[in-house]
């Protein structure tokens, strides 16, 4: 039998961290570099961390090279914690039974696509006590692209499993029209759901395959995989 393989998006489909990814960035930017005005409106939904520093970056005239990343990472690693403690967030309807199932299902295996940070994706998991569903995934750590990091969760899968994986199989759960876009740059399936900051009108014209408007109902996810 086929794994089935599930690929879960983290902010606007698993969970609204409140903001505090937000936070943490502008504490590491004063920290690292002493910006205090954050009065900028650079979009986040769908996009990775490593797009979103880059024009944060830029935006405050920070040179984009290897070691000012790494400050700025290392100091979002530090201030993530405390923003995530004080954000008001929360696990999305229907996302920890969906979890608990389908980790108890033999031949299905969960990981992440995130255009997430690794230490942010790891931070949020553990904040909202979902980390141990997961044990690889695609990261926004060195892609700009979300496509990129479809396929870089594509070959951490195949790293994890070391077997063949049936794409007809290969399911990618996210909120945005980029999930939808980088789950067919991998030729997997697609389930959108309308929990983050677009509409159920706005993602259907992604044309995912499936589209729902939370997991309340996460039967309705699981039939999909038999």
């Amino acid at each position: 039998m086929s794994l089935r393989v599930c690929l879960f998006d983290i902010d606007g489909t698993l969970l609204t961290s409140g903001g505090a990814g937000q936070v943490g960035m502008e504490r590491a930017l004063n920290e690292v570099f002493g910006i205090t005005n954050h009065d900028v409106d650079i979009p986040a939904a769908g996009r990775t961390d490593r797009a979103i520093t880059t024009d944060l970056f830029r935006h405050h005239g920070i040179e984009l090279h290897d070691s000012n990343i790494a400050s700025f990472l290392a100091a979002y690693d530090r201030h993530l914690p405390d923003a995530l403690a004080s954000c008001r967030g929360l696990v999305y309807p229907g996302i920890e039974p969906l979890l608990d199932e389908l980790s108890n299902q033999s031949g299905v295996v969960l990981g992440l696509l995130t255009g997430n940070y690794r230490v942010g994706a790891d931070h949020k998991l553990r904040h909202y006590k979902l980390n141990q569903h997961f044990g690889f995934g695609g990261f926004g750590d060195h892609h700009e692209n979300r496509d990129d990091v479809a396929r870089a969760a594509m070959q951490s899968l195949r790293d994890t499993v070391q077997r063949d994986v049936d794409l007809e199989h290969v399911w990618v759960i996210g909120d945005t029209p980029a999930d939808v876009r980088c789950a067919r740059a991998i030729g997997a399936k697609v389930v959108a759901v309308a929990t983050g900051i677009f509409s159920a009108e706005d993602l259907e014209q992604s044309k995912p395959d499936h589209l729902f408007h939370d997991f309340s109902n996460f039967q309705q996810f699981l039939a999909l995989l038999d």
